[in-house]
C-alpha cells in the first residue's frame, strides 16, 4: 500500500486548520497514544476510554481485555494497545493540524479483521474481490463536522486503490450506538454507496 501524507486546509471560524492525513506507522505511535491518551474524549465523552483496539481483536482476545478491566478500564486497553501497536496488529490512518493529532480512522484489509461486531458476516459474504474496511471514526472534539472524516475516508481510498484492492467499504450502523462506524451520509459524501443492508447494519462501498 502507498504510504503517503496528504493534506488540506480548512477555515473553521476564525481558524485556520492545516490538516495532514498520515498512514500510522512505527514512528507515529507516540502520537497515536498521545492521541488517546489527552485528546480523543477531552470532551468528556462517554464512549471513551478507547485506544481502538478492539476491531483488530478477536472475540476470546476481547473478553480477555474485560475480564482485566477491574478499577482501571483506561490503563488494561492501553496496555493491550501498546502491545498491539508493537506487533502492527492496529492499522490506519491519523489526522493531525501541525503537530497536533485531531483525528483517527481504524481501516485495514478486510481479512485483518475476525469479530463479527466490526465486519458483519453478511458483509463478507457480499465481498467483491480484495476489500479495504474502514471499520471506526473518532473525531477529536473541536475538529468535528470540519471535514477531517472525509479528508482520512479519501486517503484510505487512494491508498487502497494504489494497493490494488478492488474496493474500499464501510460498516454504518442506524438506530443507536453508530457514532464510531461513521453514518451513511459520511460515506456518500466520499462517493461510497450502498451495497448491503441487513438489520441495523448497512455496508456502503466504494470501487476503486
Amino acid at each position: 500500500m502507498r504510504k503517503a501524507a496528504s493534506s488540506f486546509i480548512r477555515r473553521a471560524g476564525e481558524i485556520q486548520m492545516n490538516i495532514e492525513i498520515k498512514p500510522l506507522t512505527p514512528g507515529l505511535v507516540p502520537a497515536y497514544l498521545d492521541y488517546f491518551d489527552n485528546r480523543a474524549f477531552s470532551d468528556g465523552n462517554p464512549n471513551g476510554p478507547c485506544y481502538c483496539a478492539s476491531p483488530s481483536m478477536d472475540e476470546a482476545a476481547e473478553r480477555r481485555m474485560i475480564g482485566e478491566f477491574g478499577d482501571d478500564v483506561k490503563g488494561t486497553v492501553r496496555r493491550y494497545a501498546v502491545k498491539m501497536l508493537a506487533e502492527g496488529k492496529i492499522h490506519g490512518y491519523l489526522a493531525f493540524d501541525g503537530n497536533t493529532p485531531a483525528g483517527w480512522c481504524n481501516a485495514g484489509d478486510m481479512d485483518g479483521y475476525a469479530s463479527r461486531h466490526w465486519i458483519p458476516d453478511f458483509a463478507r459474504q457480499n465481498a467483491c474481490g480484495r476489500t479495504m474496511s474502514v471499520v471506526c471514526f473518532c473525531i477529536a472534539p473541536g475538529y468535528r463536522g470540519q471535514g477531517v472524516s472525509v479528508a482520512l475516508l479519501e486517503s484510505v481510498c487512494a491508498d487502497a486503490k494504489a494497493g490494488g484492492f478492488a474496493a474500499a467499504e464501510g460498516y454504518c450502523m442506524t438506530g443507536e450506538n453508530r457514532e464510531y462506524h461513521g453514518p451513511e451520509r459520511l460515506f456518500e459524501k466520499a462517493g461510497f454507496v450502498e451495497a448491503a443492508r441487513q438489520d441495523n447494519r448497512v455496508v456502503m462501498r466504494k470501487i476503486l
